[in-house]
């Protein structure tokens, strides 16, 4: 049966001017209009659709991916306000998605923006959105681990820093001394779990700690290397939002990692930049014996 506001994989049931319509299980059939037929359709193709109701609030399929399904948050623009019904958000759909009044947590205006939870309301049995976004949060125990990687959603700047959504289900906290520049509202990203609190929230890193993040990233660095024909521009004194943005690291965590990599001989310092060395029976637990070119020690 198709799910109303996720995406389904639908079969064709016959065809008509309007376009196509899919077999929607105890939902009937449901209609994919014409102008979102894929081109290459072959004959008892299943299409991959995302239902959902038009402005006369009949069932529709489309082709095209909303910002955010059914139980999913996202960061929306009110395009329109309703002096009866709401707020209208870009969904990304032709319909826009309604955002009730009573589902405000404070009053929203044309050109706002504004983190939403996208769910099907009760009584209608309409997608709408909502900003009372605590409602739509898990009251289970966080069962994470410390050090665990998460993906999270940025929901709002607060005085210690940013706070987020963890795994679309409960509240974290990135503290704001832990992290090297500012973070953009509805980001998606992945962190870390530093600390679960007996009252369930969570605190947040960008970075792993100790040897579990540096371990990966000298991996990383050195793949990059071998597929930059053994040189990078990288090194302790690139900028951090250059290191962010081709490591997902802070600074401090690359400039661990190089340490790493120039204790056990793998790499050497060009300043600007690294070369990787040509240490063909290095591992992680023998490294080479000879010594390195330069005596210099990373800063």
């Amino acid at each position: 049966m198709a799910i109303l506001g996720k995406r389904n994989i639908l079969s064709i049931v016959r065809a008509s001017q309007p376009g196509l319509y899919l077999d929607g299980g105890e939902l009937g059939e449901i209609l994919l209009p014409g102008r979102y037929i894929p081109k290459d359709i072959a004959p008892k193709q299943k299409l991959d659709v995302f239902v959902y109701r038009d402005s006369e609030d009949r069932l529709v399929a489309t082709t095209e991916t909303p910002h955010a399904m059914v139980g999913e948050f996202a960061y929306m623009k009110v395009i329109n306000v309703h002096p009866q019904a709401g707020a209208f958000l870009d969904w990304g759909l032709a319909k826009d998605l309604l955002l009730p009044f009573r589902e405000q947590e404070f009053p929203l205006q044309i050109g706002d923006w504004a983190v939403v939870y996208v769910g099907v309301d009760a009584k209608s049995n309409r997608i709408i959105a909502s900003t009372r976004l605590s409602w739509h949060l898990s009251r289970d125990t966080p069962a994470y681990r410390d050090g665990q990687p998460v993906n999270i959603f940025i929901t709002g700047k607060s005085p210690l820093g940013y706070t987020a959504i963890v795994e679309n289900a409960h509240r974290g906290l990135l503290y704001k001394n832990n992290l090297f520049a500012a973070l953009k509202i509805g980001a998606k990203m992945k962190a870390f779990v530093r600390k679960v609190h007996a009252n369930g929230k969570i605190d947040l890193s960008l970075d792993a700690a100790g040897y579990k993040r540096v371990a990966p990233l000298t991996d990383l660095i050195v793949k990059e290397l071998e597929s930059h024909g053994g040189k990078l521009d990288f090194d302790d004194d690139s900028s951090p939002a250059l290191i962010r943005q081709k490591f997902s690291v802070s600074k401090k965590a690359f400039k661990q990692a190089l340490g790493k990599l120039y204790k056990t001989r793998r790499i050497d310092f060009l300043k600007p930049g690294i070369k990787l060395l040509d240490n063909s029976n290095w591992s992680p637990g023998n490294p080479p014996a000879r010594p390195l070119a330069s005596d210099r020690k990373p800063t």
